[in-house]
């Protein structure tokens, strides 16, 4: 008789007995016989594990319990989205605790936000919320520091880094595109020397406001460090998850004095040194 089985199977820990019981339970038609010929085959893979066919016959069936791919998971983070947007999505996606995942972010990440770069991640099947924290985290944190050493030639330094990442992750909710993330960084390090707030609506979608459009209203009510409007400097941690070229459009500028700018009819940025031509940009979209 063939065996009909799941594509992703979980083999729990423990002797062979113990395995074939447990897959007798979910209902997998095996025997007394099938332990001894899974003694003679090799011990099977505890986990989850990907099955090469859902119908095999039984020497296919057990051969596939030893020799089978772990059950792999890919979650993708996009570059400028938040910690509590990917971490909402991913519980959903992976059906884990959303409230763990959060907690555990906090307590393993060096960064409020920020701390887990973005990327496509392959995770073995059934990872739990701290083990899936803790390697996102010390990817991430690889990731930073290579990016970091290979533009300064300096170690990579948590306080420092963090300032980084929070221009960074502005330049990124900012900019059109890869090319113009150095000029909208000289335009946010043009307006710190001049002391002028940087009055930039991407700071305002921080956290669960990532996808929400920033409003004259939204502008007025938030009297969080986020809003650029009200405060001078940047927020006190970054707003989203950052690309390395927008760490790298951070940590090197391109020299302008443009101080404004603003999204043109092709969906890039016109930008300008002064006030009055910035005022003309705008009533161009008008």
């Amino acid at each position: 008789m063939p065996v009909t089985t799941q594509k992703t199977l979980y083999i729990p820990k423990g002797s062979i007995g113990k395995i074939i019981t447990h897959l007798t339970k979910n209902g997998h038609n095996l025997s007394l016989i099938d332990t001894y010929l899974m003694r003679l085959i090799g011990s099977p893979k505890s986990g989850h594990i990907q099955m090469p066919s859902t119908t095999m016959n039984r020497i296919e069936f057990l051969m596939a319990l030893t020799n089978a791919r772990f059950a792999i998971q890919k979650i993708t983070l996009i570059p400028g989205e938040t910690t509590y947007i990917f971490l909402q999505e991913i519980a959903a996606q992976l059906r884990l605790d959303e409230a763990k995942l959060l907690s555990e972010y906090d307590k393993q990440s060096p960064y409020k936000e920020a701390g887990i770069y973005p990327d496509t991640y392959h995770l073995p099947h059934g990872i739990k919320e701290e083990k899936l924290i803790a390697f996102l985290v010390a990817q991430s944190n690889k990731k930073y520091a290579t990016i970091y050493t290979q533009e300064t030639n300096q170690t990579l330094d948590i306080y420092t880094f963090n300032t980084i990442l929070t221009l960074a992750s502005i330049i990124q909710k900012e900019a059109a595109n890869e090319a113009e993330m150095p000029i909208v960084a000289s335009v946010i390090y043009n307006r710190l020397a001049q002391d002028m707030p940087l009055q930039m609506d991407g700071t305002l979608n921080y956290g669960k406001y990532s996808h929400i459009k920033v409003t004259a209203k939204r502008i007025k009510e938030d009297t969080t460090p986020f809003n650029t409007y009200k405060n001078k400097g940047f927020p006190p941690y970054p707003v989203s998850s950052v690309s390395a070229p927008a760490i790298r459009a951070a940590l090197k500028p391109a020299t302008t004095d443009y101080l404004y700018f603003v999204k043109n009819a092709q969906g890039t940025h016109d930008f300008t040194q002064t006030y009055g031509k910035h005022i003309e940009n705008i009533k161009k979209g008008w």
